[in-house]
């Protein structure tokens, strides 16, 4: 991933954007910003409020309340066809009764570009996007993989400072999904302007991104690199939503957090207050042999190749069940047989109550 773009210019801003429906609020309160030549990308499940968000950056909505900023501008009353962006739809849209090259020259054409400029140009962004040679043919006669890159052509080829996505890839097979993600980061390291790429899909989000916004019920909960969300998740929605986790109700005596009772686990942590929840990645839980945290039963095991996912029910009562992740080749118990499990040191995140 390339570094962070710290101190460099703001393309895009808002400011306490909250957009109503009637007495439904979509997006309540977001603030955030996108820097020039940052891949940021805002995640949420499905109904939080990201298209919305994305469409009154676009101007096919305005917002009921704060400001969306373009290049430090209020953009309030600047319409779509004027804002320096461009959008790259779920639904890709192509004209089938125009050639791959028509499809891309489009927007140039309606920018007012002659004709040899526009052909010259589109089959720079087609060799871009690694279509060379496709001017002439439908996209029709295309696969799918190659019809999202025509769709990202297009919306390149008029050099918009902010390009904007909407759940392009969802439709795509995982390994096509995969292949367009690393041509999707190889054309963003080509490119000067930013993108913005609105996804349910967080392991597209974090693969992505430079930094993403975490949105749920219209509000942001997080922004931040991926990294630092997934290991550092400021709620237990972020935890929960970016990744798998387990979360645990705990209780805090003299700067202790137990979790489980006296069979369970527990850590230091100075808290102020008395119940707090406690998340811990799968994968930071350890199969041993001695000195458990805790001991459970493995009721289900599931190969998925690199890894192995294993769903434990504790013995001791007060323990939810429990996921745990193991990596490679090893498999130290079976499904059925009872394993000591422990958590490791650094691994618990605390959520206050």
């Amino acid at each position: 991933m390339r570094s962070m773009t710290d101190g460099a210019q703001s393309l895009v801003e808002l400011d306490d954007v909250r957009k109503e429906y009637g007495d439904v609020t979509a997006v309540d309160g977001v603030s955030f910003d996108i820097k020039r030549g940052e891949f940021f990308s805002l995640v949420g499940p499905s109904g939080c409020g990201k298209t919305t968000t994305l469409r009154m950056i676009s101007g096919f909505e305005q917002p009921t309340s704060g400001t969306v900023r373009l290049n430090g501008a209020d953009a309030h009353d600047v319409p779509p066809n004027e804002r320096d962006t461009n959008l790259v739809f779920q639904h890709l849209s192509l004209f089938p009764h125009m050639s791959v090259g028509k499809n891309v020259e489009y927007g140039l054409k309606k920018a007012g570009v002659d004709g040899s400029a526009r052909r010259e140009k589109a089959e720079e962004y087609l060799a871009l996007v690694d279509l060379a040679g496709y001017y002439d043919r439908k996209p029709t006669a295309l696969s799918g993989g190659q019809q999202q890159r025509v769709a990202l052509a297009r919306a390149l080829v008029n050099e918009p400072s902010v390009l904007l996505f909407d759940e392009p890839l969802s439709s795509l097979d995982r390994k096509l999904r995969k292949q367009m993600q690393k041509e999707l980061r190889e054309i963003h390291e080509q490119v000067e302007g930013s993108f913005f790429y609105v996804t349910h899909d967080q392991e597209v989000a974090m693969t992505l991104s430079d930094r993403m916004a975490v949105l749920n019920d219209g509000r942001v909960e997080q922004v931040g690199p991926p990294e630092e969300i997934y290991r550092e998740p400021a709620t237990p929605f972020v935890a929960d939503f970016i990744g798998d986790t387990n979360l645990f109700d705990g209780v805090v005596t003299d700067g202790v957090v137990r979790v489980g009772g006296a069979d369970g686990f527990a850590f230091d942590y100075d808290a102020a207050a008395d119940d707090v929840e406690v998340s811990v990645r799968p994968e930071d839980i350890d199969v041993v042999d001695v000195d458990p945290d805790f001991t459970g039963e493995v009721v289900d095991r599931y190969f998925q190749g690199d890894q192995t996912q294993y769903v434990v029910a504790p013995t001791e009562d007060s323990l939810p069940e429990v996921t745990v992740v193991m990596q490679g080749r090893e498999t130290p118990v079976e499904q059925g047989e009872t394993g000591g499990f422990r958590v490791q040191p650094d691994a618990p995140v605390v959520f206050e109550n």
